[in-house]
């Protein structure tokens, strides 16, 4: 008999991808099997491209490696970074389908406190199929969940809600911390299943982890750049915090919402905190302009795409964070080097070059 968590027909089949960077061979999929065999894997392959990547029979997948990613891509190849899980933006660049989930190999089948398995995956598409509230806070979180609505008080020229771009999922067991945090707390575990999904509101920005994510590609995905980390670059481990920021800007113009809580999934291992402090080192402090940029960052009127406030985007990060240091002159380079290759894997239609609702009052 089926498992009751898992539909008989799964939800978005044919319209989504899950999105996989690796080094290793796949066994942590066994697992995932009841949830993620229905669907199509684009796995990005970092590291040596000779290695072979070993994946689990039965499952739909197409794997690129580096060689893979420099023939498709040629010169722009250069906006792809190496050595570094940002790599796994390739995946939401060749994908033709609407939505995107995106997993690391270490993050396992969590369970619920009733000790059902979570199918991380469907509570991802339930939170981008049902609308966010970003302009007005409802105190019972997600009012579109079973259970809930708009509480006493909250407008009801606002309870339609705008669609959802984004669903950021979070972790038991191992968290998400940089490494002076890990280093003075290793043995820490987040035991805490905290049942709640909420919007993030307009203006307000978040640290967005990559590990276990979806989003609506057709609707945000030029915007999920993971930028320029790893091998050759004086930063990593800030490849999903990039994207965030940038991603929320642009929602908040466009009039999108960003969702963050459930689903959890188990984090099962902590990467060396050492390494990831050498890695971190100068984010740590130059996101202490960052942060401030993105908090005043404004995109005019006329940017009524994703494509074209990325573009905006990048001329702010050359004009103000070139300052800080010159990687962020190269970084600026390769998001427009990211929209190029973008547009050319997937060229806009009319119809969908523009954004119908516009950016938001």
């Amino acid at each position: 008999m089926a498992q009751a968590s898992v539909p008989s027909t799964p939800l978005l089949k044919d319209e989504l991808d899950i999105v996989i960077p690796t080094i290793r061979n796949l066994d942590f999929l066994e697992m995932w099997r009841p949830f993620f065999q229905p669907y199509h894997l684009i796995i990005v392959q970092d590291g040596d491209p000779t290695k072979v990547i070993k994946v689990p029979e039965g499952f739909d997948y197409e794997l690129y490696n580096r060689n893979d990613i420099n023939r498709i891509l040629g010169p722009k190849a250069s906006c792809i970074s190496f050595k570094d899980s940002a790599c796994r933006c390739f995946g939401y660049m060749v994908s033709k389908k609407k939505y995107i989930y995106t997993i690391d190999d270490d993050c396992f089948v969590a369970k619920d406190p009733s000790g059902k398995d979570i199918n991380a995956l469907e509570q991802h598409i339930k939170n981008l199929l049902s609308p966010s509230t970003p302009f007005f806070f409802n105190t019972l979180y997600d009012p579109y969940r079973d259970g809930a609505d708009f509480v006493r008080g909250y407008p009801f020229s606002l309870r339609e809600g705008v669609p959802t771009a984004v669903s950021h999922g979070l972790w038991l067991n191992i968290p998400d911390y940089d490494a002076p945090t890990q280093l003075v707390k290793p043995l820490e575990r987040n035991t805490r299943f905290v049942d709640a999904v909420l919007t993030i509101p307009k203006g307000t920005l978040f640290p967005m982890c990559g590990m276990n994510l979806g989003f609506n590609r057709e609707l945000i995905g030029p915007a999920m750049y993971f930028g320029l980390m790893g091998d050759g670059q004086p930063i990593g481990r800030y490849d999903d915090m990039w994207a965030g920021w940038c991603m929320k800007v642009i929602c908040d113009h466009l009039g999108w919402g960003v969702k963050t809580g459930l689903p959890y999934i188990w984090h099962s291992k902590a990467s060396n905190p050492f390494v990831n402090l050498k890695k971190e080192y100068k984010g740590i402090y130059w996101q202490e302009e960052l942060i401030p940029f993105f908090q005043s960052a404004t995109l005019p009127k006329d940017c009524t795409s994703v494509q074209k406030c990325y573009i905006e985007l990048s001329k702010q990060v050359r004009a103000k964070l070139g300052k800080v240091d010159e990687y962020f002159i190269k970084l600026a380079d390769a998001m427009v080097t990211w929209i190029e290759a973008w547009d050319e894997l997937n060229p806009p239609s009319e119809a969908s070059a523009d954004v119908t609702n516009g950016p938001a009052k």
